[in-house]
């Protein structure tokens, strides 16, 4: 009697070679323990996003109702993991996020964090689920639908996705999201279907955070050009407000609809419907788009000026944009 030993599976036997090493997963598990803390993943957030590229513990003790040293304690178990680095000036100590860890920061914040809360996702439970949200977006999608029906329904449906979860991401108060993603999908529709043989001139200014520069920018267009012009603006990493000093200064310019402003992140749409695009001198870089006009102001921050400071980007902004608006009408 014959016995037929088994054949090992050489398939098998070669994932363990694929896996992560175990020197590098026990450094990927310290820095996801250290921000396993919700807390400390909205200290992150708030850092990252922040116009000035730093943020101090003064700052972010406005988060949650703690202590400044259980702040610092905070930031220091994500220093101690090489997320953050720290920089102490006179009574404050500033934090940004380290360079080497920025891909991954960004990655965790603008795709795992968004997915986790979108309200249409399939593998939430009923508990976590959010119909009303998700009833809400839905509907909208239908009314948009039916005001550009020359897109197709499933199109629109995901760029009001899109729109909704980007907006998200940066969010203070959840129940502006809706009203601020029918804004932002309509813009992004209208990016859709410009015929820009007959349309006006369409610039579009771009910053990282969308929060001072590229929205003044786009403000005064709208105003200098009286309707010659269509002017818009986003960011790449768009701030979850506008700073205060540039919104007291749209208030000056646009009024009750100066106040209705808000950041919006950069689309790849928004970049092929303008004819002009116009960084900040923040050092953004935009899709290529053939046809397209490229152009770089470098102006100053306002959010890290004086209030005179301020005055004077706005004057220099403003300077620009009477050259740009001459340029374009005459």
């Amino acid at each position: 009697m014959s016995i037929t030993l088994p054949v090992a599976d050489d398939t098998c036997s070669s994932v363990a070679s694929h896996a992560i090493g175990q020197d590098a997963a026990s450094s990927v598990a310290a820095t996801l323990k250290a921000l396993s803390d919700p807390l400390r993943l909205r200290m992150l957030s708030a850092i990252a996003s922040d116009p000035r590229g730093e943020s101090c513990v003064c700052d972010l003790a406005e988060l949650a109702d703690v202590s400044q040293p259980t702040v610092s304690h905070h930031l220091k178990v994500l220093k101690d993991v090489d997320v953050l680095t720290s920089e102490r000036r006179g009574t404050w100590v500033w934090y940004r996020i380290n360079p080497s860890r920025r891909g991954a920061v960004t990655a965790l914040l603008d795709s795992f964090a968004p997915a986790t809360v979108a309200p249409w996702s399939d593998h939430a439970s009923d508990e976590l689920r959010r119909p009303d949200f998700d009833a809400r977006v839905t509907h909208l999608a239908d009314e948009l639908a039916a005001e550009v029906p020359e897109l197709d329904p499933n199109l629109v449906l995901t760029i009001v996705r899109e729109s909704y979860t980007s907006l998200a991401r940066t969010a203070r108060v959840n129940t502006a999201l809706v009203p601020l993603t029918e804004r932002f999908a309509r813009q992004r529709l209208a990016d859709l279907t410009r015929d820009r043989a007959a349309s006006v001139p369409q610039v579009l200014f771009v910053c990282v955070a969308n929060a001072g520069r590229s929205q003044l920018a786009a403000a005064l267009v709208n105003q200098i050009a009286g309707g010659q012009i269509v002017a818009r603006s986003a960011g790449s990493s768009p701030a979850d407000v506008i700073h205060p000093h540039v919104r007291s200064l749209l208030a000056d310019i646009e009024g009750e609809q100066g106040s209705e402003r808000f950041p919006k992140p950069l689309t790849d749409d928004a970049v092929r419907a303008a004819d002009i695009v116009i960084t900040m001198g923040c050092g953004d870089v935009c899709p290529i788009i053939p046809g397209v006009r490229y152009d770089d102001w470098a102006v100053g921050d306002p959010a890290l000026a004086s209030p005179e400071g301020v005055e004077a980007i706005r004057d220099d902004i403003a300077a620009r944009v009477r050259t740009l608006v001459d340029d374009l009408t005459n």
